[in-house]
């Protein structure tokens, strides 16, 4: 069955991905593309499944169900652009990150029988109370283009993480400005000028310019699972990271990359690639092998089709019982 789906622009490497199912997407847009509503913006290949519509029309098309993917979408922009028919529709709430308030004891701002709530890694899903809320959990998927290949030739490691200067410790800002004064590393992403960083570079682009660095450094403290790591291990790239959240599960020391929450230690890891081409290589092969096996679009793809089907016959059961 092929829905009908309202969503905003929230995150868009990851609307990119889900688009990638076999639906319609209708992003509601404004003038001047204000938080979420951007629609199918530039630097990325939108297929034509994905549409843009001004948000004063939404109240008048037909959907099949509604997903929200942010606080400000279920708060606010729901009352603001939606009729009170499109509210009764079946609705997904897409959480993207853990709780930023209490990681332990945040109730989150759904606590809604009738409303599915997903989660994008088990660790999110782990840390938040969600109430009487239906929960899941979808995993990452992510798709490269098979032409690009890992090389590693370039003896530096590579950071990717838009705004790393104003999000600070919790994206491991101050990780980076220690670890850079003693391994070599490039930073890639919106704002990354602001720490002396290369720039933002298109999401296109992105595979093949970070396939030809030694590896990748993850150095957040705190988040669900970026999907920059995940593009990174596809492409075929040693990961080294801390190891807290999601990522705890899915680098293997030695296999595919090293985590540790001893700083020291990690540097003493990226030294090792440094001087170890080959070193870097096998543990990028491991990476790779990982990634594949449990970042396959087709397998992110089937599972948003059950997620999707689950809920709206929910709703119909929620209907139903009325």
């Amino acid at each position: 069955m092929r829905l009908r789906i309202l969503t905003w622009h929230i995150h868009g490497s990851y609307l990119y991905y889900l688009t990638q199912a076999n639906h319609e997407f209708y992003l509601p847009v404004k003038p001047g593309k204000p938080e979420g509503y951007g629609g199918r913006l530039a630097g990325f290949p939108w297929g034509d499944n994905v549409h843009d519509i001004p948000a004063e029309e939404v109240q008048y098309q037909a959907f099949d169900c509604i997903l929200f993917q942010s606080r400000r979408n279920y708060l606010q922009d729901q009352y603001e652009i939606l009729s009170e028919s499109q509210r009764q529709l079946p609705r997904l709430y897409l959480e993207h990150d853990p709780p930023q308030e209490h990681p332990t004891n945040t109730t989150h701002i759904v606590d809604d029988p009738s409303v599915f709530l997903i989660h994008v890694t088990p660790f999110n899903q782990l840390m938040w109370d969600c109430g009487h809320t239906p929960t899941c959990v979808i995993e990452h998927g992510v798709m490269l283009p098979n032409t690009v290949q890992y090389t590693g030739e370039i003896a530096r490691g590579l950071v990717v993480a838009n705004g790393l200067a104003k999000r600070g410790r919790r994206l491991g800002a101050d990780i980076f400005q220690q670890v850079r004064q003693i391994v070599p590393l490039d930073l890639v992403g919106m704002q990354a000028e602001m720490l002396e960083g290369v720039g933002e570079i298109p999401h296109l682009q992105l595979p093949e310019f970070q396939s030809h660095y030694r590896f990748f450094f993850h150095p957040v403290r705190y988040t669900s699972l970026g999907l920059a790591v995940c593009e990174a291990m596809m492409v075929g790239l040693p990961i080294v990271g801390l190891a807290t959240t999601e990522l705890a599960t899915v680098i293997e020391n030695g296999v595919s990359g090293y985590i540790d929450t001893n700083i020291e230690h990690l540097i003493e890891r990226m030294q090792e690639l440094i001087a170890d081409p080959v070193k870097a290589r096998r543990l990028g092969n491991g990476a790779q092998e990982k990634a594949r096996s449990r970042f396959h679009i087709q397998r992110f793809i089937d599972d948003w089709h059950q997620v999707l089907e689950r809920a709206i016959a929910h709703h119909s059961t929620l209907v139903g019982s009325y």
